[in-house]
């Protein structure tokens, strides 16, 4: 088990260091995948996957990415109320096939899984983006290492009891702490080619830090809704992490928070 975890992991890396190396179009179809994907395991769980309104949502999916490729960003609004209005639409057409709360999970997937990761692709196409966009991975994969070391190390007092037994509140100001000392490192290796921001060594750990306590709440946020629906894994697709977002769930947080820090905070 470690060894498959261990190789498809290296793999995803890789994966993750071309796609946002080349970026363009290879960058923005390997997101795409990712959250089409994503978006099908989320809504399995809801035993919504190959249905109407899951096509309807892949379609918006696909849609918004679109929009923000070719620039078109203030189209997005139209694109939702459009999508609500056809869900609806389904809904009375198909009544009473589809249960309106699961209706509105559909929708939910498009906001959770392929909007916030398409942030990744908004943060490449900032000047120094191919340098910006690995602070988002530091506070994700980066927080969860140095907090599930600190944790094991240190860890006394339960965080989330109930939810996820094994956080501790060490474990968590580890990993927050963590994050902050991997986004100063890398910015005293990068500083010169990050020149999208004023204070490379101020902002990086600031955007790790902030990105590592959202990371966190992403990763409960996602074994929360596995464990109120009994499962292990949202998906197998990737051999010992699981589905995307098992492996990406932290992601889908960080994501969306370092491209807001840069573009409305460090005016990147």
């Amino acid at each position: 088990m470690f060894k498959e975890r261990l190789i498809s992991g290296i793999l995803l890396v890789l994966i993750a260091i071309g796609a946002i190396y080349v970026g363009g179009w290879v960058l923005w179809g390997v997101l795409l995948l990712i959250s089409v994907i994503g978006m099908a395991e989320l809504e399995r769980v809801f035993e919504m996957h190959l249905s109407v309104p899951a096509a309807l949502c892949l379609l918006a999916a696909i849609g918004y990415y679109l929009l923000i490729k070719f620039g078109q960003e203030s189209y997005t609004v139209p694109l939702l109320l459009g999508l609500m209005l056809a869900l609806l639409i389904t809904f009375v057409i198909g009544y009473p096939r589809y249960e309106f709360t699961k209706l509105l999970v559909c929708f939910f997937a498009l906001f959770y899984v392929a909007m916030t990761m398409c942030c990744l692709y908004r943060i490449r196409i900032l000047s120094g983006g191919v340098y910006l966009v690995w602070l988002a991975f530091l506070g994700a994969w980066g927080s969860d290492t140095c907090a599930y070391c600190v944790g094991r190390l240190i860890g006394k007092h339960k965080a989330f009891p109930v939810l996820s037994p094994k956080k501790s509140w060490e474990g968590c100001v580890g990993g927050v702490l963590g994050a902050a000392l991997l986004g100063f490192v890398f910015a005293l290796v990068f500083e010169g080619k990050i020149t999208a921001v004023g204070n490379p060594l101020l902002a990086c750990p600031v955007i790790c830090a902030c990105a590592s306590i959202l990371s966190q709440f992403g990763d409960l946020a996602a074994s929360g809704i596995k464990r109120q629906h009994n499962i292990k894994d949202y998906g197998k697709l990737i051999p010992g992490h699981g589905g995307v977002l098992d492996r990406f769930d932290s992601v889908i947080f960080t994501a969306p928070a370092t491209y807001l820090l840069l573009s409305l905070v460090f005016g990147a």
